[in-house]
C-alpha cells in the first residue's frame, strides 16, 4: 500500500506520496506543493531536501557507512584499485578481468594532452592556484574535443579522456610552476604509478617508485570517488542541469570544490598546523582554544556535515598513515603537532560528546604532506579522486527523466513595491557632492 504524508495548510489537507529507498530512507514527494498551495519549503543548504533519487552511493551519517554501487567503501578501500573503483561508479558493476585491461590500456592511450595546451599552463602567472588553473584547463578541454556526446561509447570516450588527461594536467601545472622539465606518462605505468612518477620524475634525480606509497595512494583516490550530493557533485548536476557541456559542468565542480570548507579542507588543515607550530603554543593551549565559543579559532579536520559518529573514510586513512608515515622516518614537526591533536579528539570528553572525530581531510593533509605533494596541491588531488563520481552523478542526470534544469526557489524579504524617485528629487548623501 502506498503510503502519504498528511499536510494540513490553510484548512486544505494535502496528501503528499512517501518515496522510500533501498536501504529504507524515506522522502516526502513536494513536486505538487506550490501548485497546490502556493507554499514552498524553506531549507538553508538544502540539508532536508532530496534533488534526486540515485543508484550511486549510499551513506548513512548517524551509523558511519559509505558504500559505491552497494560495496562497502572498507571493501574497496583494501581489495581494489582507483581505476576498478572508477569503472564501478561509471558502469555499476565491478570489471571483469577483460573490461579492466581495456580500461587501462585505453587510459595509457589518452593520457598525453595536446601540446598547445602547455602555452595555456605556461601563460599562467606564477602565483596561480593549481585548483584555479585546472579549472581552466578542464573547461579548455571542450574546444580540443568539440564532439557532442550522443552514445554511450561517446560518453565512455569523454570518461576515460577526462580521467586519464586530468592527472596528466595535474603534474603538468605543478611541474612548469617549478620551472622544471615536464615528465610525460609512461604506459608501463599503472594509473597511480604513472602521476607520482610525472610529479617527481627528473633527469638529475630519477623517482624510486614504492609500491606501498603507490597503494596509499589508490587508497586515497578510491576513498574520495563519490560522496552522494555534496557541494560539487551539486554544482557539477546544476550546470550540467543546463545542457552545458560536461567539461563546463566539471570545471563548475572543481571550482566549488576548491572551498576550504569542502575540498580545501586537507590543505587548511595543514596551513592551521603551520600556524600552531609557528605560534609555539601547546597542545593543551589550543583545543581550550578550540572549545572556547568565543574565540573565532577552529580546529579544521574535525567533525563532519554528515558524519555523526567516525567518518568511515578516517578510519582508512588513519590505518593508511599508521604505516606510511613510519617507513617514510620524516621527522616533520607539523606531522607530530598532527598526532597530538589526534590524541586529544580521540580522548577529550568534549570532542567525543560532540562528535568532533579527526575526518578524513585530516588524515589526508597528513599523508599527502609524507608523500611529499605541496600543500596547494592538496585540493587538485582531492579533484582527481572525485572526478569518477562526478561523471557518474552527471551521467545519472543527463539519464534521468524525472529531472529538470536546477531553479531554486526564495522567499522574498525586501521592499513592498516603490514609486521610482527622479534623481533630481532625491535627496542627497551625506557627503557634499563637491567632494567627488
Amino acid at each position: 500500500m502506498k503510503e502519504y504524508a498528511k499536510l494540513i495548510i490553510g484548512g486544505k489537507e494535502l496528501k503528499l506520496p512517501v518515496i522510500t529507498g533501498t536501504e529504507g530512507e524515506k522522502g516526502i514527494d513536494i513536486r505538487s506543493l506550490r501548485q497546490e498551495t502556493g507554499y514552498i519549503t524553506y531549507d538553508p543548504g538544502f540539508g532536508n531536501t532530496g534533488s534526486c533519487k540515485s543508484k550511486i552511493t549510499f551513506m548513512d551519517g548517524e551509523k558511519g557507512i559509505l558504500r559505491h554501487r552497494g560495496i562497502p567503501i572498507e571493501q574497496l578501500a583494501e581489495k581494489s584499485s582507483f581505476v576498478e573503483t572508477s569503472f564501478l561508479l561509471m558502469n555499476g558493476h565491478l570489471p571483469t578481468q577483460k573490461e579492466l585491461t581495456r580500461t587501462s590500456i585505453m587510459l595509457n592511450d589518452q593520457s598525453m594532452v595536446h601540446e598547445d595546451m602547455q602555452f595555456f599552463f605556461q601563460n599562467f602567472p606564477r602565483l596561480s592556484h593549481p585548483m584555479g588553473i585546472l579549472s581552466a584547463m578542464v573547461n579548455a578541454l571542450r574546444s580540443f574535443y568539440p564532439e557532442l556526446i550522443e552514445t554511450e561509447r561517446d560518453f565512455e570516450k569523454v570518461f576515460i579522456r577526462l580521467l586519464s588527461k586530468i592527472r596528466t594536467m595535474a603534474a603538468m601545472s605543478y611541474k612548469i610552476s617549478k620551472g622544471h622539465k615536464v615528465i610525460y606518462p609512461r604506459t608501463d605505468y599503472t594509473y597511480c604509478a604513472n602521476f607520482l612518477n610525472m610529479m617527481f620524475d627528473s633527469p638529475v634525480n630519477p623517482y624510486q617508485l614504492d609500491r606501498d606509497i603507490v597503494k596509499a595512494l589508490n587508497t586515497f583516490w578510491i576513498l574520495h570517488a563519490d560522496h552522494e550530493q555534496n557541494c560539487s557533485t551539486s554544482a557539477v548536476k546544476t550546470v550540467g542541469s543546463s545542457r552545458a557541456n560536461v567539461y563546463a559542468s566539471i570545471s563548475a565542480g572543481i571550482a566549488a570544490l576548491w572551498g576550504p570548507l569542502h575540498g580545501g579542507a586537507n590543505q587548511a588543515v595543514i596551513e592551521m598546523l603551520t600556524a600552531i607550530h609557528k605560534k609555539g603554543g601547546s597542545i593543551e593551549d589550543v583545543v581550550e582554544k578550540a572549545k572556547n565559543r568565543r574565540s573565532s579559532f577552529r580546529l579544521m579536520g574535525f567533525g563532519h556535515r554528515v558524519y555523526k559518529t567516525y567518518d568511515p573514510r578516517a578510519k582508512i586513512m588513519k590505518k593508511v598513515c599508521d604505516k606510511i608515515l613510519p617507513k617514510l622516518k620524516i621527522d616533520d614537526p607539523l606531522l607530530d603537532i598532527a598526532k597530538q591533536l589526534e590524541e586529544v579528539a580521540l580522548s577529550d570528553q568534549f570532542f567525543i560528546n560532540k562528535n568532533l572525530y579527526p575526518n578524513v581531510d585530516f588524515y589526508s593533509g597528513i599523508l599527502l604532506r609524507a608523500m611529499g605533494i605541496p600543500t596547494k596541491m592538496f585540493p587538485v588531488m582531492f579533484a582527481i579522486g572525485r572526478l569518477p563520481g562526478w561523471l557518474a552523478q552527471w551521467k545519472e542526470n543527463m539519464d534521468d527523466r524525472a529531472q529538470k534544469i536546477t531553479r531554486p526557489r526564495q522567499i522574498y524579504m525586501g521592499e513592498n513595491e516603490t514609486t521610482y524617485i527622479p534623481i533630481a528629487k532625491r535627496e542627497s548623501d551625506s557627503a557634499d557632492e563637491s567632494d567627488y
